[in-house]
């Protein structure tokens, strides 16, 4: 990185883990998912659920797909809504989880097919991707924000790692949820 470009900052969470950002039109957003442990004040956040308790919890908790560390290292963790909800902040000082208005701000100024403009390929052959299955339909990343297929946890399944990466928003819809958005192979 050279200069002051934007898209060379780096934020770092509570628990030290060390994010990319990347600046796309007037907003600035991480190039990768969020993998805190802890609130922003310091107070963990509950893990290890078993799967009817994730299914029916009211609290803010965390989940590690097929409870496996390496996906954490790449993909991050699942939060339920609970935790985004929070009022001890997910994100670090300075961060928030975006609303569904911000969202659009992003999506409208990648306009056309912003999915595919959002969506991690390797460079020089893309759609083709190390973590996306196969076909990767559309994906460019030209706007740099490497969305992954992380999957979800889903009334205490893990499901659609490599076809499916979901995005809370911070814009609840219906009490215990919100809206979302989401990229799909």
């Amino acid at each position: 990185c050279e200069g002051d470009n934007s898209s060379c900052l780096t934020v770092t969470d509570i628990d030290e883990n060390i994010y990319s950002t990347i600046q796309i039109g007037d907003q600035l957003w991480m190039k990768q998912d969020l993998k805190t442990t802890h609130y922003r004040n310091g107070d963990a956040i509950p893990t290890g659920l078993d799967n009817s308790t994730w299914a029916s919890t009211e609290e803010g908790a965390y989940a590690i797909y097929d409870d496996d560390p390496a996906n954490a290292e790449i993909y991050g963790n699942l939060y339920n809504w609970y935790a985004v909800d929070d009022y001890r902040d997910l994100c670090m000082e300075g961060w928030h989880v975006p609303s569904d208005a911000e969202y659009t701000i992003l999506t409208d100024y990648l306009s056309g097919e912003p999915g595919g403009k959002m969506k991690e390929c390797t460079e020089g052959s893309c759609p083709e991707s190390e973590f996306w299955d196969s076909p990767n339909t559309g994906a460019t990343n030209e706007s740099g924000f490497t969305g992954l297929p992380a999957g979800f946890h889903h009334n205490g399944s893990y499901v659609h790692m490599g076809s499916y990466g979901d995005f809370w928003s911070s814009s609840e819809y219906i009490s215990g949820d919100a809206w979302r958005r989401a990229l799909h192979y």
